[in-house]
């Protein structure tokens, strides 16, 4: 995979992440924190999973040791617990960013990667093999969101991969249209 397509996977991350912001931003304030029977007891726990493994993965990609790594762990989830939605928009923006900042610096995200974990081994992969982790992994939880809203009673946004390659050629705000 080239470096441009890695970059452009992490831009559709963002831009999935901040279709369901404004989505959100649209719906009765109450159902950030609604607690719910689902994967996550909320809206706003669920996004602040994805936040805390945004954070995670960024400082292995970085190659912050682990023994650095794991007590930070905590700290991004009081970051992130309890927040408001435009808090949490913000620190979505934040680690957005800083993500941005490291894979502009990077000349060859195909290099190799070797992660150690106390519980699961050594992993042979590639930076961009991560890159791609992090996306599948807010993708599979943004799911989760969508069914949450719909639980909620109200219908939610398109965050497909297509609708994000769509809106980027026509310059126009497809996934809207397809909600």
């Amino acid at each position: 995979m080239s470096d441009a397509t890695v970059r452009q996977r992490y831009d559709y991350h963002v831009w999935a992440n901040t279709r369901l912001f404004n989505r959100l931003a649209e719906l009765p304030e109450d159902i950030w924190h609604a607690e719910i029977r689902s994967v996550f007891p909320s809206i706003s726990g669920c996004f602040a999973h994805i936040y805390r493994f945004d954070r995670l993965w960024l400082a292995v990609l970085e190659g912050v040791p682990n023994a650095e790594i794991f007590p930070k762990i905590p700290v991004w989830q009081e970051e992130a617990q309890g927040r408001s939605l435009e808090e949490m928009r913000g620190l979505f923006a934040a680690v957005a960013g800083d993500f941005r900042s490291w894979l502009r610096e990077q000349r060859d995200l195909e290099r190799p990667l070797a992660i150690e974990h106390p519980q699961y081994g050594r992993l042979e992969t590639r930076c961009a093999d991560i890159v791609d982790h992090v996306v599948n992994h807010g993708t599979y939880h943004r799911g989760n969101i969508a069914a949450m809203i719909r639980q909620l009673g109200y219908p939610g946004t398109a965050t497909d991969y297509v609708f994000y390659l769509m809106e980027k050629s026509n310059g126009a705000d497809t996934a809207a249209a397809a909600e």
